[in-house]
């Protein structure tokens, strides 16, 4: 047991890849710091992204969106959010304290990315109800959408924890989308039938445990 520890002390580094959608990306610094001797490759990017990387056996676990239809891969559920309409505070809708239906349609909209799974899923919200967005900016950067909206240029559909600061200082006014909510999944992914390692379990434990958290402190449902 001792020469088998020296001889682990001794390797250089174990490797272990990983996706993550583009929110998460930070957080995977809490991994690095529990093991210093891991060498983490993290490929930021969307849920499509991830997935056609964890096809091409490119990345080992993912942490995104629950996709769609995707038989070959097990996705573990770690919690749900929900998006919600987010406006200036001078805007009328935050004066009225509610989104006025027949001004959705009217109304210029900045959103992430077109190719994304979140902007897909908010045109499948809106098609069930008859509404059409049609005045769209899509933008890469959660920050620069922000700013914007907080500049009155438009308005933005965003989880409120991507929001947490903006809304605690007023910046930002939430408002909900409608009757019906729209709520996503988050979660880990990875090829089904494949056996964990224990690089893998032991990422699955942070996870699971770094969700707990996270819902707890943004009121959101934990899944674990």
């Amino acid at each position: 047991m001792n020469a088998a520890r020296e001889a682990i002390d001794e390797m250089s580094e174990w490797g272990q890849r990983g996706g993550v959608s583009v929110h998460f990306a930070a957080g995977i610094a809490g991994v690095k710091k529990k093991f210093p001797k891991c060498r983490l490759s993290i490929e930021p990017g969307e849920t499509a992204e991830v997935v056609a990387a964890s096809r091409a056996n490119e990345i080992d676990l993912a942490v995104t969106l629950e996709p769609d239809n995707e038989v070959d891969f097990e996705f573990h559920p770690l919690f749900t959010d929900e998006l919600v309409f987010l406006v200036d505070p001078r805007h009328p809708w935050a004066e009225a304290g509610r989104a006025l239906r027949k001004e959705i349609p009217r109304q210029q909209y900045i959103l992430y990315f077109r190719n994304s799974l979140t902007f897909a899923v908010i045109e499948k919200y809106f098609r069930a109800d008859d509404v059409v967005i049609k005045s769209v900016i899509d933008m890469g950067s959660m920050s620069a959408i922000k700013e914007l909206v907080k500049l009155g240029l438009g308005i933005t559909i965003m989880a409120p924890w991507v929001a947490h600061e903006e809304l605690r200082r007023k910046e930002l006014v939430a408002l909900p989308l409608g009757r019906r909510k729209l709520k996503r999944k988050w979660g880990v992914l990875h090829w089904k039938g494949r056996p964990f390692g224990w690089a893998e379990e032991t990422f699955m434990q942070l996870c699971r445990s770094g969700a707990k958290q996270f819902a707890a402190r943004n009121g959101l449902r934990s899944l674990v």
